[in-house]
Protein backbone atom coordinates (compact mmCIF):
# COMPACT_ATOMS: atom_id res chain seq x y z
CA UNK A 1 0.00 0.00 0.00
CA UNK A 2 1.52 3.77 -1.21
CA UNK A 3 2.01 5.63 2.05
CA UNK A 4 -1.00 8.07 2.41
CA UNK A 5 1.35 11.48 3.50
CA UNK A 6 0.91 14.22 1.02
CA UNK A 7 3.46 17.13 1.62
CA UNK A 8 2.14 20.19 0.19
CA UNK A 9 3.56 23.17 -1.21
CA UNK A 10 2.72 26.67 -2.38
CA UNK A 11 5.24 29.20 -3.86
CA UNK A 12 4.31 32.62 -5.36
CA UNK A 13 6.55 35.98 -5.93
CA UNK A 14 6.29 39.93 -5.05
CA UNK A 15 7.11 42.31 -7.58
CA UNK A 16 8.18 45.76 -6.10
CA UNK A 17 11.21 48.56 -7.25
CA UNK A 18 13.86 47.90 -5.14
CA UNK A 19 15.91 50.13 -4.15
CA UNK A 20 18.66 48.00 -3.15
CA UNK A 21 18.79 47.97 -7.07
CA UNK A 22 18.23 51.73 -8.53
CA UNK A 23 14.50 51.20 -7.86
CA UNK A 24 14.89 48.05 -10.97
CA UNK A 25 12.03 45.88 -11.05
CA UNK A 26 12.52 42.71 -8.91
CA UNK A 27 10.78 40.02 -7.70
CA UNK A 28 11.30 38.53 -4.45
CA UNK A 29 9.71 34.54 -3.75
CA UNK A 30 7.65 33.62 -0.81
CA UNK A 31 6.29 29.70 0.55
CA UNK A 32 3.36 28.14 2.17
CA UNK A 33 3.64 25.00 3.28
CA UNK A 34 0.73 22.82 4.75
CA UNK A 35 1.40 20.40 7.61
CA UNK A 36 0.48 17.27 6.42
CA UNK A 37 -1.14 16.00 9.74
CA UNK A 38 -3.10 18.75 11.07
CA UNK A 39 -3.60 20.66 7.66
CA UNK A 40 -2.66 24.49 9.39
CA UNK A 41 -0.19 26.18 7.37
CA UNK A 42 2.92 27.47 7.66
CA UNK A 43 4.67 30.84 6.22
CA UNK A 44 8.45 30.74 5.08
CA UNK A 45 10.30 34.17 3.60
CA UNK A 46 12.36 36.68 5.33
CA UNK A 47 15.89 34.66 3.45
CA UNK A 48 18.37 35.98 4.69
CA UNK A 49 17.14 38.91 6.54
CA UNK A 50 17.11 37.25 9.58
CA UNK A 51 19.67 35.36 11.91
CA UNK A 52 20.58 34.29 15.53
CA UNK A 53 22.07 37.01 17.80
CA UNK A 54 25.30 36.43 19.44
CA UNK A 55 24.43 36.53 23.36
CA UNK A 56 26.48 37.59 26.05
CA UNK A 57 26.05 35.06 28.70
CA UNK A 58 28.56 36.75 31.24
CA UNK A 59 25.89 39.61 31.24
CA UNK A 60 23.55 37.56 33.27
CA UNK A 61 26.20 36.47 35.27
CA UNK A 62 26.63 39.63 36.88
CA UNK A 63 25.09 40.37 40.25
CA UNK A 64 23.26 43.04 39.12
CA UNK A 65 21.46 41.42 36.37
CA UNK A 66 21.23 37.92 38.46
CA UNK A 67 19.61 39.12 41.02
CA UNK A 68 17.63 37.00 43.37
CA UNK A 69 17.50 33.05 42.02
CA UNK A 70 15.25 29.90 44.15
CA UNK A 71 17.19 27.86 41.63
CA UNK A 72 20.79 28.26 42.60
CA UNK A 73 22.16 25.73 45.88
CA UNK A 74 22.83 27.99 48.58
CA UNK A 75 19.30 29.11 48.62
CA UNK A 76 16.89 26.35 47.42
CA UNK A 77 16.83 24.20 50.11
CA UNK A 78 14.83 27.16 51.75
CA UNK A 79 12.86 28.41 49.47
CA UNK A 80 12.09 26.15 47.44
CA UNK A 81 8.49 24.16 47.80
CA UNK A 82 8.54 20.02 48.79
CA UNK A 83 5.94 17.78 47.45
CA UNK A 84 3.22 16.18 49.81
CA UNK A 85 4.69 12.63 51.20
CA UNK A 86 2.17 10.70 49.13
CA UNK A 87 3.70 12.19 46.02
CA UNK A 88 7.37 12.02 46.58
CA UNK A 89 8.35 11.08 50.08
CA UNK A 90 11.07 12.71 50.66
CA UNK A 91 9.63 15.85 49.48
CA UNK A 92 12.32 16.55 46.42
CA UNK A 93 13.48 14.32 44.50
CA UNK A 94 17.40 14.30 43.54
CA UNK A 95 19.91 12.81 40.97
CA UNK A 96 23.59 14.09 40.81
CA UNK A 97 22.77 18.22 40.28
CA UNK A 98 19.27 17.28 38.60
CA UNK A 99 16.70 18.46 41.19
CA UNK A 100 12.55 17.93 40.87
CA UNK A 101 9.98 20.32 43.24
CA UNK A 102 6.97 21.68 42.75
CA UNK A 103 6.43 24.64 40.54
CA UNK A 104 5.19 27.32 42.74
CA UNK A 105 2.99 28.59 40.23
CA UNK A 106 1.56 24.79 38.77
CA UNK A 107 0.28 24.18 35.17
CA UNK A 108 -2.36 21.46 37.01
CA UNK A 109 -2.30 18.97 39.78
CA UNK A 110 0.62 17.19 39.57
CA UNK A 111 3.70 19.91 37.62
CA UNK A 112 6.97 19.75 38.60
CA UNK A 113 10.40 21.62 38.14
CA UNK A 114 13.54 20.29 37.34
CA UNK A 115 16.15 22.12 38.08
CA UNK A 116 18.96 21.24 35.82
CA UNK A 117 22.24 22.32 37.36
CA UNK A 118 24.48 24.01 40.18
CA UNK A 119 25.48 26.55 37.90
CA UNK A 120 23.21 29.60 37.49
CA UNK A 121 23.92 30.56 33.46
CA UNK A 122 25.22 27.20 31.66
CA UNK A 123 26.19 27.62 27.78
CA UNK A 124 24.79 25.18 25.26
CA UNK A 125 28.07 23.69 25.52
CA UNK A 126 27.95 22.80 29.32
CA UNK A 127 24.50 21.17 28.76
CA UNK A 128 26.32 18.06 29.26
CA UNK A 129 25.27 14.35 28.86
CA UNK A 130 24.90 13.68 32.54
CA UNK A 131 23.24 16.61 33.08
CA UNK A 132 20.83 15.99 29.90
CA UNK A 133 20.28 12.43 31.31
CA UNK A 134 19.66 13.00 34.85
CA UNK A 135 16.90 16.51 34.10
CA UNK A 136 14.99 14.23 31.73
CA UNK A 137 14.99 10.71 33.82
CA UNK A 138 14.28 12.80 37.06
CA UNK A 139 10.83 14.72 34.67
CA UNK A 140 10.02 11.35 33.52
CA UNK A 141 10.06 9.60 36.91
CA UNK A 142 7.97 11.69 38.25
CA UNK A 143 5.62 11.96 35.37
CA UNK A 144 5.10 7.74 35.94
CA UNK A 145 4.91 8.25 39.64
CA UNK A 146 1.79 11.09 38.84
CA UNK A 147 0.31 8.24 36.07
CA UNK A 148 -0.62 6.34 39.01
CA UNK A 149 -2.81 7.99 40.97
CA UNK A 150 -6.29 8.10 40.39
CA UNK A 151 -6.69 11.55 39.50
CA UNK A 152 -4.06 11.61 37.33
CA UNK A 153 -4.60 13.98 34.03
CA UNK A 154 -4.20 12.28 30.79
CA UNK A 155 -1.59 14.06 29.12
CA UNK A 156 2.35 14.39 30.45
CA UNK A 157 4.48 16.47 28.95
CA UNK A 158 7.87 17.90 29.42
CA UNK A 159 8.59 21.45 27.99
CA UNK A 160 11.89 23.59 28.38
CA UNK A 161 12.68 27.42 27.97
CA UNK A 162 16.28 27.78 27.57
CA UNK A 163 17.76 31.22 27.79
CA UNK A 164 16.57 34.45 26.92
CA UNK A 165 15.13 35.08 24.54
CA UNK A 166 12.88 31.99 25.10
CA UNK A 167 10.46 33.06 27.50
CA UNK A 168 11.72 31.43 30.47
CA UNK A 169 11.48 33.37 34.13
CA UNK A 170 14.91 32.01 34.79
CA UNK A 171 18.48 32.12 33.30
CA UNK A 172 18.95 29.19 35.73
CA UNK A 173 18.27 25.70 33.27
CA UNK A 174 15.29 24.29 34.29
CA UNK A 175 12.27 21.76 32.95
CA UNK A 176 8.64 22.16 33.33
CA UNK A 177 6.93 18.43 33.76
CA UNK A 178 3.47 17.95 34.15
CA UNK A 179 0.34 15.96 33.07
CA UNK A 180 -2.53 17.98 31.99
CA UNK A 181 -5.84 17.75 30.88
CA UNK A 182 -5.51 20.77 28.48
CA UNK A 183 -1.93 20.06 27.13
CA UNK A 184 -2.47 23.27 24.19
CA UNK A 185 -4.15 23.05 20.53
CA UNK A 186 -0.87 22.26 19.34
CA UNK A 187 -1.08 18.84 21.41
CA UNK A 188 -4.31 18.63 20.72
CA UNK A 189 -4.74 19.22 17.20
CA UNK A 190 -1.72 16.44 16.60
CA UNK A 191 -3.52 13.95 18.80
CA UNK A 192 -6.85 14.45 17.04
CA UNK A 193 -5.38 14.66 13.49
CA UNK A 194 -3.48 11.19 14.49
CA UNK A 195 -6.63 9.63 15.22
CA UNK A 196 -8.17 10.49 12.57
CA UNK A 197 -5.47 9.68 10.10
CA UNK A 198 -5.62 6.16 12.17
CA UNK A 199 -9.01 5.47 11.56
CA UNK A 200 -8.96 6.25 7.73
CA UNK A 201 -6.16 4.30 7.08
CA UNK A 202 -5.50 1.92 9.88
CA UNK A 203 -1.63 2.91 9.95
CA UNK A 204 -0.17 5.44 12.28
CA UNK A 205 0.97 9.00 11.28
CA UNK A 206 4.38 9.11 12.50
CA UNK A 207 5.68 5.61 11.48
CA UNK A 208 4.58 6.51 8.12
CA UNK A 209 6.02 9.79 8.11
CA UNK A 210 9.19 8.40 9.18
CA UNK A 211 9.14 6.02 6.33
CA UNK A 212 8.30 8.68 3.85
CA UNK A 213 11.32 11.30 5.35
CA UNK A 214 13.72 8.69 5.06
CA UNK A 215 12.63 7.62 1.55
CA UNK A 216 12.52 11.22 0.25
CA UNK A 217 15.52 12.20 1.77
CA UNK A 218 15.52 16.51 2.00
CA UNK A 219 14.49 16.37 5.41
CA UNK A 220 15.68 13.30 7.25
CA UNK A 221 18.39 14.07 9.58
CA UNK A 222 19.37 10.69 11.37
CA UNK A 223 18.36 7.43 12.77
CA UNK A 224 19.79 7.26 16.77
CA UNK A 225 18.35 3.72 17.55
CA UNK A 226 14.51 3.73 18.03
CA UNK A 227 14.46 7.76 17.76
CA UNK A 228 14.33 9.65 14.02
CA UNK A 229 15.62 12.95 13.33
CA UNK A 230 13.64 14.91 11.10
CA UNK A 231 13.86 18.89 10.12
CA UNK A 232 10.08 20.00 10.20
CA UNK A 233 7.75 19.84 6.98
CA UNK A 234 6.11 23.09 8.67
CA UNK A 235 8.64 24.86 10.99
CA UNK A 236 6.90 26.54 14.25
CA UNK A 237 10.23 28.26 15.15
CA UNK A 238 11.42 31.21 13.34
CA UNK A 239 15.08 29.65 12.84
CA UNK A 240 13.64 26.36 11.76
CA UNK A 241 12.39 23.43 14.18
CA UNK A 242 13.71 19.82 14.62
CA UNK A 243 11.81 17.10 15.61
CA UNK A 244 12.78 13.55 17.41
CA UNK A 245 10.10 11.03 16.54
CA UNK A 246 10.11 7.23 18.44
CA UNK A 247 7.56 6.25 16.63
CA UNK A 248 6.98 2.95 18.29
CA UNK A 249 6.46 4.47 21.77
CA UNK A 250 2.72 5.59 22.71
CA UNK A 251 2.81 6.54 26.40
CA UNK A 252 4.84 7.66 29.02
CA UNK A 253 5.02 4.03 30.27
CA UNK A 254 6.65 3.36 27.20
CA UNK A 255 9.39 5.49 27.86
CA UNK A 256 12.91 3.83 29.39
CA UNK A 257 16.44 4.62 30.26
CA UNK A 258 17.58 3.16 27.04
CA UNK A 259 15.02 6.11 25.24
CA UNK A 260 16.26 9.67 27.01
CA UNK A 261 19.65 8.15 26.08
CA UNK A 262 18.62 7.96 22.47
CA UNK A 263 17.24 11.70 22.74
CA UNK A 264 20.03 13.36 24.74
CA UNK A 265 22.40 11.69 22.04
CA UNK A 266 20.67 13.35 19.18
CA UNK A 267 20.23 16.57 21.33
CA UNK A 268 23.74 16.78 21.65
CA UNK A 269 24.13 16.44 17.92
CA UNK A 270 22.06 19.51 17.63
CA UNK A 271 23.73 21.61 20.46
CA UNK A 272 26.54 21.28 18.72
CA UNK A 273 25.12 22.72 15.28
CA UNK A 274 23.55 25.59 17.78
CA UNK A 275 27.01 26.46 19.29
CA UNK A 276 28.70 26.71 15.44
CA UNK A 277 25.52 28.91 14.17
CA UNK A 278 25.45 31.16 17.00
CA UNK A 279 21.89 29.63 18.56
CA UNK A 280 22.16 30.48 21.97
CA UNK A 281 18.15 30.09 23.02
CA UNK A 282 15.85 27.83 22.54
CA UNK A 283 12.41 26.21 23.32
CA UNK A 284 12.26 22.42 23.54
CA UNK A 285 9.08 19.83 24.57
CA UNK A 286 8.51 16.42 24.69
CA UNK A 287 4.77 14.82 24.10
CA UNK A 288 3.64 11.71 25.80
CA UNK A 289 0.59 10.16 24.22
CA UNK A 290 -2.18 9.20 26.80
CA UNK A 291 -1.90 5.26 27.84
CA UNK A 292 -4.21 2.67 26.13
CA UNK A 293 -3.98 4.04 21.98
CA UNK A 294 -1.71 3.05 19.12
CA UNK A 295 -1.85 6.29 17.16
CA UNK A 296 -0.11 9.09 19.29
CA UNK A 297 3.52 8.19 19.12
CA UNK A 298 5.80 10.41 21.22
CA UNK A 299 8.08 13.00 19.69
CA UNK A 300 10.32 16.02 21.06
CA UNK A 301 10.36 19.56 19.36
CA UNK A 302 13.22 21.91 19.57
CA UNK A 303 12.94 25.28 17.99
CA UNK A 304 15.65 28.24 18.32
CA UNK A 305 14.92 31.60 19.99
CA UNK A 306 17.05 34.49 18.89
CA UNK A 307 16.21 38.45 19.03
CA UNK A 308 15.62 39.72 16.05
CA UNK A 309 18.37 42.51 16.97
CA UNK A 310 20.25 43.38 20.20
CA UNK A 311 19.41 46.92 19.95
CA UNK A 312 15.99 47.24 20.46
CA UNK A 313 15.94 43.14 22.12
CA UNK A 314 12.61 42.69 19.31
CA UNK A 315 11.36 39.18 20.27
CA UNK A 316 10.94 36.83 17.31
CA UNK A 317 7.19 36.38 17.54
CA UNK A 318 5.03 39.04 15.65
CA UNK A 319 1.37 39.09 14.23
CA UNK A 320 1.56 35.65 12.69
CA UNK A 321 2.59 33.61 15.41
CA UNK A 322 0.59 35.97 18.24
CA UNK A 323 -2.66 36.56 15.99
CA UNK A 324 -3.17 34.45 13.00
CA UNK A 325 -1.65 31.38 14.80
CA UNK A 326 0.52 31.04 12.11
CA UNK A 327 4.35 30.21 12.22
CA UNK A 328 6.91 32.25 9.87
CA UNK A 329 10.04 30.77 9.25
CA UNK A 330 13.15 31.97 7.89
CA UNK A 331 15.14 29.04 6.98
CA UNK A 332 14.17 26.20 4.62
CA UNK A 333 13.93 22.70 6.26
CA UNK A 334 15.69 21.49 3.39
CA UNK A 335 18.76 23.33 4.32
CA UNK A 336 18.48 23.04 7.87
CA UNK A 337 18.31 19.33 7.47
CA UNK A 338 21.80 19.66 5.35
CA UNK A 339 23.15 21.63 8.15
CA UNK A 340 22.59 19.37 10.74
CA UNK A 341 22.91 16.24 9.22
CA UNK A 342 26.76 16.63 9.26
CA UNK A 343 26.43 16.43 13.13
CA UNK A 344 24.76 12.60 12.94
CA UNK A 345 27.47 11.71 10.40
Amino acid sequence: MSNPIRFEAFEGEALFLDPRKDFQPTKEGFHTRVDPLTGRTGHFSHFGAIKAQRLDLNYYRRPEVKGFCPFCPEVREKVTPKFPEQVIAEGRAQRNEALLIPNLFPYDVYSGVTIMTDEHVVPVEGLSETRLTDAFALGIEFLKRAAAFDDAPPYPLITWNYMPPSGGGLVHPHQQCFATAYPGNQYMDELRASQRFYDAHHRNYWSDLVEEEERIGKRYIGRLGGSHWLASFVSLGILGEIMCVFPDLFSIHDFEETHVHELVSGLLRIFAYYRASDIYSFNGALFFGPSGQTWFSTHFRIIPRTFLNTRDFAPDPNFFQMLLSEPVSVVMPEGLCYDAKQYFL
